[in-house]
């Protein structure tokens, strides 16, 4: 019998899924005359045909949002990237990866310093990890102490002055954007951070942005396309994040965005939006009052 490749694709979805999950994937039939069990396909499903038209697609995520994880690991499995950039390794922690390492996931996490790393726990990353293992990896994260440097230098200096010119970086924002830029740093350290330090808070941000935009050009660069981003929400946004950085440095190319949502709640521009139940977490502003 001739499978659909609609129907090849709901049943690699399926697959991936059901891994994370264990649960019994359902027959590549049945996947399409009814609902999975718990609706996870079908939303992943709708979002395919746009994030695989991309040479680069941008998976957002909030970082402690298990779902949200199998929901990368689904879709890398769907696009079968021949790249996948890292918002939460160094550009030498990547490089060092092998497929054997990708498919350990004993030994992974200590190869990578995980624990030490500040990031949430690594089994919430681990499917994505293993989903990407054919695929070449690359690392766009900016340490703290780099980011510490280049507040002392500038980040046009931190950055190089040639690339910052090419990724838009030296441009400075407008007055009423960076304003708002200011106000969603306030906001997102519970009002706690004084007015002087929110001028370089934006601009730690803007450098992350034109880094992981960099990285992903060279992974287009030195392999094609596709090439998939694992970043948090704010960096994979169309009006401010990675995408504004491409769109100075490789305007031909074609990138997407995808945002996760928790109960439907995000900030931000993307191409697609998928939204899961907030997950529980403490209250991260208690510390402050």
């Amino acid at each position: 019998m001739r499978i659909s490749s609609r129907r090849r694709l709901a049943l690699s979805i399926c697959r991936a899924l059901a891994s994370l999950a264990g649960a019994a994937c359902l027959s590549v039939a049945a996947a399409f005359a009814q609902p999975d069990t718990d609706g996870a396909v079908e939303p992943i499903l709708s979002v395919v045909p746009i994030l695989s038209a991309a040479d680069i697609a941008i998976l957002g995520e909030i970082h402690d949002n298990p779902e949200h994880h199998r929901t990368q690991a689904a879709l890398v499995s769907a696009l079968d990237p021949a790249a996948v950039v890292w918002e939460m390794l160094t550009p030498s922690q990547a490089a060092s990866l092998t497929p054997a390492d990708l498919g350990n996931s004993a030994t992974l996490a200590d190869l990578l310093a995980w624990s030490a790393s500040g990031w949430p726990d690594f089994s919430l990353y681990q499917p994505v990890f293993e989903a990407g293992q054919a695929a070449r990896h690359f690392g766009a994260m900016v340490p703290r102490e780099e980011a510490r440097a280049a507040l002392k230098s500038g980040i046009v200096a931190s950055f190089g002055v040639p690339d910052a010119k090419l990724f838009g970086l030296d441009r400075p924002l407008a007055e009423a954007e960076q304003r708002r830029r200011e106000a969603d740093q306030l906001a997102a350290h519970c009002d706690a951070l004084p007015e002087d330090v929110l001028p370089a808070m934006v601009d730690i941000q803007r450098l992350r942005d034109a880094n992981l935009a960099r990285a992903a050009l060279r992974a287009w660069n030195e392999g094609g396309g596709p090439v998939v981003v694992i970043t948090g929400n704010g960096h994979a946004r169309l009006d401010q994040g990675i995408p504004v950085y491409l769109a100075h440095a490789a305007p031909h190319l074609v990138v997407r965005a995808l945002g996760q949502a928790e109960g439907d709640r995000i900030d931000g521009v993307f191409d697609v939006i998928l939204s899961t139940d907030p997950v529980e977490r403490p209250d991260p502003c208690a510390a402050f009052r």
